[in-house]
């Protein structure tokens, strides 16, 4: 394969990591009852997402590439079965938390590598929407790192009080 061969690849596989990302977020969005500073911000990277999935798209149509399909749906099955394993766990939060973490520093290394590949074949444009978008992966993985404390503070303070839901 030639690198724009690979770089197109790529920006498929960031579609559907998006494409992911989107079904993760909303599920464990929806699921949040009393964590409301965690429910918000994964709210508002909910509307990032579905933002940088636009971009993409748009970037993937201005080089005459289909997104992948199978590849997206593939994502989504993931994320459904990521979801509905978590829904057993008791702390659900803290694990879902820790998820999203990990989920967006794998984010920040594809987008970091998209970066170069788009710098190697010399797409400006490429180098732009891949930047912004790693920089709100960046900005949503910070906000988790520093946040994780609060949140498993607030479901180890919720669980410890008998008949309180704690999980979501």
């Amino acid at each position: 394969m030639t690198a724009i061969e690979h770089y197109h690849d790529w920006l498929r596989d960031a579609h559907a990591m998006e494409k992911q990302a989107e079904s993760m977020l909303s599920k464990m969005s929806g699921r949040l009852e009393h964590y409301p500073a965690l429910e918000q911000r994964l709210a508002q990277h909910l509307d990032e997402t579905k933002h940088q999935l636009t971009l993409l798209e748009q970037l993937l149509d201005s080089h005459g590439i289909d997104h992948s399909v199978m590849k997206d749906a593939m994502g989504k099955m993931a994320a459904t079965g990521q979801a509905v394993g978590g829904m057993f766990n008791s702390d659900e939060v803290v694990k879902g938390a820790i998820s999203g973490y990990v989920f967006e520093n794998a984010e920040i290394a594809s987008y970091t590598s998209l970066i170069a590949a788009a710098e190697q074949v010399g797409d400006a444009q490429g180098v732009r929407i891949l930047s912004e978008i790693r920089d709100q992966e960046v900005a949503m993985a910070e906000w988790l790192l520093q946040h994780l404390p609060e949140v498993t503070q607030q479901f180890l303070q919720r669980a410890s009080q008998p008949g309180t839901e704690a999980k979501k």
